[in-house]
């Protein structure tokens, strides 16, 4: 994360560290799996460390195509200027070093799994399914977002096709199956790697669903035309549950075709988004 600071204050922007947090727990895996040589199995090295690579770099890209050629991302304006004393030094201390503490505390399923002896077994397998689940999602879903922003007629509209009008964010619920499965391959490697790492899913979903993740995102659109039906329509995050967090009460208008819900917003019923988890800045959705 320091040589993405530095490449930031070179290019004048600091939205590149998006495109960092994919690379960072690529290379992650690549050390840990140097390193793990002599003591881990070699078929759950090359899994979770291919597994890691893919997620990873897919994001990265993902992320680099979608940022080039504009100029700073919003959010980082606006945390910048109520800095106080100079901007790089709060950034450096805010950005750079919190998303690198989050990325080691992250990736402890990855590094663990690459030390455990024992061969891989059914657990692992279904933690790879899961992982694909949520690759599947996040990949589609971005590709799904990027036709329809791509189409000027779509301009102003929200996107609900797809994977979209089945959850409001497909590529932070690919995100949590990612980790949950990543969490279960190293769970594979017995209860000492379970142990250490559990605290890496429960922290991507606390963040995910309560933190900087889609809570953040969908106060920004909640003021944007045919939002509202489309929280009406669609899952938040996981089917049957609204995505600010609370339960939907479904039923039909008299016309018996307009679906209606009876809903308590998240931001009217005193749940503002916790301090410390506003402060994590993770990449931005597409």
């Amino acid at each position: 994360m320091l040589s993405t600071f530095l490449l930031a204050l070179t290019m004048g922007v600091h939205r590149i560290v998006d495109s960092a947090w994919g690379t960072a727990f690529a290379a992650v895996a690549v050390v840990t799996f140097g390193l793990s040589g002599a003591h881990g199995d070699p078929a759950r090295r090359l899994l979770v460390t291919g597994m890691t690579l893919v997620w990873g770099l897919r994001l990265a890209v993902h992320i680099a195509r979608r940022g080039s050629g504009h100029g700073e991302d919003p959010r980082y304006e606006a945390m910048l200027a109520r800095a106080p004393g100079s901007r790089n030094l709060y950034a450096l201390r805010m950005i750079y070093l919190l998303q690198g503490a989050l990325v080691w505390l992250v990736s402890l399923p990855v590094q663990a799994a690459q030390y455990t002896p024992r061969p891989l077994s059914a657990l692992a397998l279904a933690g790879t399914a899961v992982w694909a689940v949520g690759l599947f999602f996040e990949t589609v879903g971005d590709a799904q977002l990027a036709r329809f922003k791509a189409d000027r007629a779509n301009q102003g509209r929200i996107m609900d096709r797809g994977l979209w009008s089945w959850t409001r964010h497909p590529n932070y619920f690919g995100d949590f199956c990612v980790w949950w499965g990543l969490f279960l391959v190293a769970c594979d490697g017995g209860w000492q790697a379970a142990a250490v790492s559990v605290v890496s899913p429960l922290v991507m979903s606390v963040l995910l669903i309560s933190g900087s993740g889609k809570r953040l995102l969908e106060r920004r659109m909640a003021g944007r035309p045919g939002w509202d039906a489309y929280a009406v329509r669609t899952s938040g995050f996981f089917k049957g549950r609204h995505a600010n967090g609370t339960d939907e009460v479904r039923g039909e208008s008299a016309d018996g075709r307009t679906p209606r819900a009876v809903v308590m917003p998240a931001h009217r019923a005193g749940r503002p988004v916790p301090r410390w988890a506003a402060r994590i800045h993770r990449p931005a959705p597409p």
